[in-house]
């Protein structure tokens, strides 16, 4: 956060323009700074034909601290259709820019700010004695960042000190080391700072653990509150142990963000995981919420790839009003060998409690043969067999190897020497981060 009243102007991107992205739908996008390979597998006729592509993809926003002025961006509004074919394999989205729908999706209700961003300049002194500040709130839809985003650098040796910059602004930074049994140790660094008559202030945490059993972590903590009271909270973590069940190494990565508006009944929050081991097993998944003013929102995805080529991918999104409007959409997929099935429904409830909605199914037998079926409450109905390719993902767009290679920091974490004839005591339990102060509600509304 910058040092001066004037730098802690910085608005909340409150931006809800992928609130209910429609690619979700299809590509389930995990918000890594980059996506390897991705590996489809085709099915026609019982004939297998594998493929693969390369995609590059710029979706994870680094966290290099930079100045922001309160600048007002121009926005369009826009309102998305879920519209489903029963002759196509999948359901076909379609986006366009139009005047409100009966029940259009909640991002046509926001207005993207686009604060400008400026060049950063510390708000230390001269000699760069204080630490440089973090005066950006997380973003949106960016899930979790690399290790190399974050930065991480921590002090060799205890330290306790604080100053004041020029505009009166003042800096706090301390390190130090802890020790515990089992060869138990934690680095860390906190630091932080706040304006010249206190109306906002940031924090950070950086930390390193380890122990005998191998164990290491890597994490982030960071919080900051600007003079028009919006307020943030932002963590990461990056775990290697071995997995209880498998004796695997596994890797496992989650971010939190939550920020709040301080002039509005607005705010967002954020929770993502991704787990992997080293025969390929893998788990993705992410939880969100969102509020303004009236209109109120959740989604939830996720994705299991056992390593052997079976894998399910869900998504459940939904949205209400005061009003008591509400609608939503969710859908499913179970694959293996060629041969599965998809299944989803989109819903809508008016004020005044009517209800629709539109099932729909798919059966792939692996033979190029697909059974499609559904029906809605308005009397729609269709239950075909058609000669159509089966597409699925059979292995993650970024696996175990790419996990390895983005986790250079942690792995070289280096723990305690173990003395000769100390054996460490094994015990599998990860202690779970705490939630915010705030935890989102996290069931649908009634249907």
């Amino acid at each position: 956060m910058a040092a001066s009243s004037s730098a802690f102007a910085t608005q909340l991107d409150f931006s809800l323009s992928r609130l209910f992205d429609v690619s979700h739908l299809q590509s389930h996008s995990n918000g890594l700074e980059e996506l390897r390979k991705r590996k489809r597998v085709c099915f026609e006729g019982g004939d297998r034909v594998a493929g693969v592509c390369r995609i590059s993809c710029c979706c994870s926003n680094s966290v290099v601290p930079i100045r922001r002025t309160s600048g007002s961006g121009k926005s369009v509004e826009k309102c998305e259709e879920w519209r489903f074919d029963s002759k196509k394999s999948t359901h076909r989205v379609r986006i366009q820019a139009a005047p409100a729908m009966p029940f259009a999706s909640p991002q046509s209700y926001f207005v993207s700010k686009g604060p400008k961003q400026e060049k950063f300049y510390p708000r230390c002194t001269p000699r760069n004695s204080g630490p440089q500040s973090r005066d950006s709130p997380p973003k949106r839809d960016t899930g979790i960042a690399n290790e190399k985003d974050w930065g991480i650098s921590l002090l060799n040796e205890n330290v306790n000190e604080s100053g004041v910059n020029e505009d009166d602004s003042t800096w706090h930074r301390e390190g130090g080391e802890d020790l515990g049994d089992n060869g138990y140790r934690c680095r860390w660094t906190r630091m932080g700072g706040s304006s010249h008559d206190g109306s906002s202030e940031w924090k950070e945490t950086w930390w390193e653990k380890s122990d005998w059993t191998g164990y290491k972590e890597l994490g982030v903590e960071k919080s900051g509150r600007n003079a028009g009271g919006d307020s943030w909270w932002e963590t990461w973590q990056e775990v290697l142990h071995q997995d209880e069940w498998s004796n695997l190494a596994r890797i496992e990565r989650s971010a939190q963000k939550q920020a709040k508006s301080g002039t509005e009944n607005a705010g967002w929050y954020e929770k993502w995981w991704e787990k992997y081991d080293a025969k390929g097993w893998t788990e993705k998944g992410a939880h969100k919420y969102g509020r303004l003013n009236e209109q109120s929102w959740w989604e939830k995805w996720g994705e299991n790839y056992d390593g052997r080529g079976s894998v399910l991918k869900w998504t459940d999104k939904w949205a209400e009003t005061e009003l008591g409007t509400k609608w939503g959409d969710k859908w499913e997929e179970k694959f293996f060998a060629g041969i599965g099935s998809r299944q989803g429904e989109t819903w809508h409830v008016s004020p005044s409690g009517d209800r629709w909605s539109r099932t729909w199914g798919e059966e792939h037998f692996g033979n190029g043969k697909v059974h499609k079926y559904g029906k809605s409450t308005t009397g729609e109905s269709w239950d075909i067999v058609v000669d159509e390719e089966t597409y699925y993902e059979a292995e993650p767009h970024y696996g175990w190897p790419d996990v390895v290679g983005d986790s250079s920091q942690l792995l070289s974490i280096q723990p305690l020497e173990r003395p000769p004839g100390v054996y460490p005591n094994i015990d599998f339990g990860l202690s779970p981060s705490p939630p915010p102060a705030d935890d989102p509600p996290d069931t649908p509304p009634s249907q």
